[in-house]
């Protein structure tokens, strides 16, 4: 009996203790903000029951805007609610895009036909080199890209993250003279300025190609290529396998980030992490010793020493110097 009277002080020593924590004045506010706190709490847990974990970020972050402009209530401060929602996010894992890799785009572009798949040619020719979401791609025009003759100069102004990029093509095999073919196709009675224009039979018709047709670009790629799971390859597939062909040339986060349009770090990282260029080149480092450090080695030779051979061991970005004095 003493010690349930002693654990009913105890609790009743605490709850004086924390109400005393809260400021006088404003003590009502704080308990508006604690109710509203659990009855979103109540919300999201029994939305969690139908719903994925995406879909309750996604219904968060719409409570989380009307809040602020009706009520001025910033909910990401409730803290019970953020950790509630970080939690049944624990086991989940987004679905991504499968990607291309340089050999299958190659191959792609040198074997298929282009009288059926000239317009499928330009769209993952200029996704991959500018690692293009596939909105840039349908709201590109023709005045967003200047030819001047050795490359394509491509200006995306309005991008997803407000940020304007400008990426460029070179002549590297056929690229610009694909470009330059389907372009030609364009009929001179087209009234608007879209870039790509729906291709069919070696001909191009006036209607704009729709988001549709854009998306399903590299699935009709990894069809024609045999590829399995065809479905895996999304919309996203050409900004993806962008991003992954950089890492796989050991590009830094900066330039990755740079190049696709990426304000956080941690997306740009998702692409290196699962680069297998790049975990070689770490699997090297760590159980063979061998280093991409540059070492600047001088080797001087003259008509008197001229030597037989010369023999470079685990070097990466070699450059040769040769001076010829006559």
């Amino acid at each position: 009996m003493n010690n349930n009277c002693e654990s009913e002080e105890i609790v009743e020593a605490a709850n004086i203790a924390i109400s005393n924590l809260l400021p006088t004045k404003s003590r009502f506010l704080y308990d508006i903000a604690y109710n509203r706190e659990n009855v979103l709490l109540a919300y999201f847990s029994e939305n969690a029951k139908y719903y994925k974990s995406f879909t309750l970020w996604a219904q968060y972050s719409m409570v989380k805007s009307c809040l602020i402009i009706y009520d001025n209530i910033d909910i990401s401060k409730f803290p019970k609610l953020i950790a509630f929602l970080k939690r049944t996010g624990d086991r989940y894992q987004a679905k991504k895009s499968k990607i291309l890799t340089k050999s299958e785009i190659d191959h792609f572009l040198s074997s298929a036909d282009d009288k059926e798949f000239l317009m499928i040619k330009v769209g993952l020719i200029l996704g991959i080199a500018g690692a293009c979401r596939t909105d840039e791609l349908v709201n590109l025009t023709v005045d967003d890209i200047e030819d001047v003759g050795s490359s394509l100069i491509v200006k995306i102004p309005n991008t997803k993250t407000k940020i304007p990029r400008i990426f460029v093509i070179t002549d590297v095999g056929n690229m610009l003279e694909l470009f330059r073919k389907y372009l030609s196709l364009r009929p001179p009675h087209v009234k608007h300025k879209r870039l790509f224009l729906y291709y069919k039979a070696g001909k191009c018709s006036s209607q704009p190609v729709g988001k549709n047709t854009m998306g399903k670009i590299p699935s009709v790629v990894a069809s024609y290529l045999k590829l399995p799971d065809v479905a895996c390859y999304t919309g996203h597939c050409l900004r993806r396998s962008s991003a992954t062909l950089l890492a796989d040339a050991g590009v830094d986060i900066t330039t990755i980030k740079r190049h696709a349009g990426w304000k956080s770090t941690t997306v740009a990282e998702g692409y290196v992490e699962n680069s297998i260029e790049n975990k070689t080149k770490i699997a090297n480092q760590v159980l063979v010793g061998t280093t991409t450090s540059a070492i600047p080695k001088t080797v001087n030779v003259s008509e008197s020493n001229i030597p037989s051979n010369i023999d470079f061991e685990n070097c990466t970005n070699v450059t040769f110097s040769l001076n010829v004095n006559k």
